[in-house]
Order: C-alpha cells, then structure tokens, then sequence
C-alpha cells in the first residue's frame, strides 16, 4: 500500500476536539493513524514524506457551492480547471451546481459530470441535481433517479423556485430521500432588472438596486415550507441581517434548517462596487464587485459575523463563479453576476482571524466537518481526519503573505474584487483521496 507520511505540523481537527503538534500517516486513500505515538508505530516504508513543520494540518475543505460550467460553458471553466483550482485553495470536495447546458436535471447530464471528475478531477465532485426540469420552476425532475446517479442536494441555483407550490411539493418529495434542498432565495419580482444592493451607492451611481427584502421574503417562504413539510432547507449565500435572524429563529424552533455566507458577503461591502480608489471615476462601476447576491452592508457583514458565533451559520461556501473577460469587461449592467473565488478564499477569510473576528478552530469548522453534516455521510465520512475516514487533507501556513494576481489561477475565471490584494494565510498542500493533487514549491516533500 502506498503511504505518505505528514510529520512535525500544528494538527487541528476541530471532529476529534484535537490541537496539537504531531504526525500525520495516510495509506493508499484512507487516514492509517494520527498523533505521534500512533504514526511511530506505522512509519516504516512511507513512499512519501512531507515536512509540515510551521505549518497547520486539518481535514481538507469542503465546498458546498461552487460552478464547474461543464457541460456547456466550457469557455469560462471546466472540470479540470475548476477542480485544480479548488485544490489550489485547500478544497477536495467540492459541490458543483447544476445551472449548466444542459443543466443536471436527467441521469445522463449527472452521469457525464461524474465520468469527467473521475477523469479528468483533481478533488471529489458531488453534483447537485436540479429541482424542477430545465430550472424552469414548473415540473419536479425524476428525483429518485438522480439520487440514485448521485446527486447530494437538489437545487434551482440561479432561478429561484417562484411558485410556492411546487416548492412545497419538491420538499416533500426530497424529505423521503433524505436529501437537502439547497435554496437560492431571491424574489425575482423585487429584484427585476437590480445589479447591486439597493441603497445609497445605488444611488449615487444611477444603478437599479436590489432590495434585502428580495432574499428575506424568500427566506421567510421556505422556511416556512420546511416547518410544514419536514424537508431539510439549506439557504445558500445568505447575505442580509434579516436573513440571518429568520434562520436563527428557525433553527430555536427546530425546523430542519442550514445555511452558508460566502468569503465575500464577509469582507466586501456595495462600496466595493466604486472601486479601490473612489477618487478616481475610471474606478467606479467595477464590475469584479457584481454579484448576486449583491454586496450589502457594514451593519449585515457584523449580522453574519454574529451568524457564524452563535451557531445560525454552519458553513463557508466560495459560491466560485467564473466568468470570461467578455463577460466582465463591459457596462455594468450587463456584465455577468460572479466572483471567481476558490483560490482567494482561504487567504480572504484569515483576516477575519487576524483580526480576531473568528478564531482559527472556528473558521476550520465552517470549512470542514460543518459543510461535511449537509452533504452527510454517502461518500464517506468526510471533515475528519479520524483513521479510516477518507485521506483529505489540507496543509496551511496562517501567516504566509502573498499577493492575488488573477493571471496566475488555475482557473478560467480571472473576475475577483481581491485582485492586487495582500493576503495573510495560504494553503501550502492539498491532499484528495490520498493523492497530493497540489504543493506549493518550498514545501520540503522527500520520496523513496
């Protein structure tokens, strides 16, 4: 059996409550052992030794949202691009949504994302099948059959499910699957033709707004469907104040419910729509910052930093958009809603560490066995580093500085407000099923 032995790292697994300097071993695609005492037994013959000394070892992230774009959007991202990407930003697992071309709303379209991940991935890809049929809000795909090709989660992402009763209806179908409903909250009546939060920099520059009311009238809706039906509810890219304290009173009443805020719901406000330098009109209208759900506030950043304390937000999810410079480059109001976000959103979200925000353990959970409970259990137990769980792993320098420079992602999409930032906190390695799929060159590896 192959074997790659991690040794001298800060291992943190938040699942076994674990803290504390040691070793790491992994045979062929499971953990073997963890801690000192139980490595020194079993290190004999390891084909691959990594020096993680300096340097924090947990799970391997787990990404709830993101988009692969395979099939039809092949010129924006791929399932090789996408997924190198997200080894690149410390993710093996990885949920991709279903607004492709065709979307994935019949075994065949889930069939071929699953041959080409195994193919051609760099991490595990567990696809999220589609509600209603063409995403067109109107008739239930064949739900049983999805499940059975796969899928981990049903959703519209991108266009809501408008019609209260044929939510309803999925929930209660989706509830005898034990599967989640993964939930993009948006009124689309409100937000007709909107490209940016409404409010006061909507104003200033001339552009249509998109109300908090839009997601929250929405959150309101399913939650309530969820009470009703008993269906598991995930609220994707939860971004206002009023969405949070929905779901926190949801969850004090025990219906069945979570949900995730994206790296930048958490650190970027609509004034990022003016720019970097507001001084400088050339800088205004960047269309980097358009996002749907769009960039809101100072006051609903410090309601979803509260989300995350207490408990009412149980994961970060990139929600990783990429687009082509076609789609970007152009008036705001017809650039394409989207940040590309796998490989800046580990660096991102440490400020909110050294800032003292969050602490480490924390920010670990949202990323690892949090994301890990609402895909659950069917392609293992993943979050953990416990021996026989699958060997996922992700190695980190919290204090490594770096600057983004979109040229040299791996993928596709080029579009982040974070270009030319600073960052503080960057994966080193990145280990899926096993195999290192990513290693960052100073990283001292020894093979035999």
């Amino acid at each position: 059996m192959a074997k790659l032995l991690i040794y001298g790292g800060h291992i943190i697994d938040p699942v076994q409550g674990m803290d504390t300097i040691g070793d790491l071993l992994v045979k062929d695609d499971k953990i073997a052992a963890i801690g000192a005492a139980a490595v020194k037994k079993d290190t004999a013959g390891a084909d691959i030794i990594l020096d993680a000394s300096g340097l924090t070892v947990c799970p391997g992230f787990i990404d709830l949202h993101c988009h692969l774009r395979q099939p039809g959007f092949e010129d924006a991202e791929t399932i090789a691009t996408g997924t190198l990407a997200a080894a690149r930003g410390g993710f093996t697992t990885v949920c991709c949504m279903p607004n492709t071309q065709p979307p994935l709303d019949t075994k065949a379209t889930v069939d071929y994302v699953r041959q080409v991940a195994d193919s051609e991935g760099y991490v595990r890809v567990l696809p999220v099948g589609c509600i209603t049929k063409g995403r067109k809000g109107v008739e239930l795909v064949e739900m049983d059959e999805l499940t059975k090709a796969g899928v981990i989660a049903f959703s519209d992402d991108g266009e809501p499910v408008a019609s209260p009763r044929i939510m309803r209806l999925a929930m209660e179908y989706i509830r005898r699957l034990g599967l989640p409903v993964i939930d993009h909250c948006e009124d689309k009546d409100l937000s007709h033709d909107g490209v940016m939060n409404e409010g006061w920099v909507s104003a200033r520059l001339g552009l249509k707004g998109i109300p908090a009311a839009a997601e929250e009238i929405t959150v309101a809706r399913d939650i309530s469907l969820a009470a009703l039906t008993g269906s598991r509810l995930h609220i994707a890219h939860v971004s206002t104040r009023g969405s949070v304290e929905l779901i926190r009173h949801a969850k004090k009443k025990g219906i069945p419910i979570t949900t995730e805020v994206t790296p930048h719901h958490l650190l970027l406000t609509e004034e990022r729509v003016m720019g970097t330098d507001p001084d400088d009109h050339l800088s205004f209208y960047d269309t980097s910052a358009k996002v749907n759900p769009p960039l809101r506030t100072r006051d609903d950043i410090s309601a979803l930093i509260r989300g995350i304390k207490d408990g009412t937000i149980d994961a970060i999810a990139t929600d990783h958009a990429p687009h082509t410079l076609v789609d970007k480059l152009c008036e705001f109001n017809i650039a394409a809603f989207g940040i590309s976000g796998l490989e800046t959103a580990f660096g991102c979200l440490m400020s909110l560490v050294h800032r003292e925000e969050i602490d480490l353990t924390t920010l670990i959970s949202l990323l690892t066995w949090r994301p890990a409970k609402v895909v659950g259990t069917r392609y293992g137990e993943l979050g953990t580093l416990k021996p026989g769980c699958p060997a996922d792993v992700t190695i980190f320098d919290p204090n490594r500085e770096w600057v983004v420079d979109s040229r040299t992602f791996a993928s596709k999409g080029k579009n982040t407000p974070f270009e030319g930032q600073l960052l503080r906190g960057k994966v080193m390695a990145t280990i899926s099923r096993g195999k290192i799929v990513y290693c960052d060159e100073v990283l001292k590896v020894r093979t035999k």
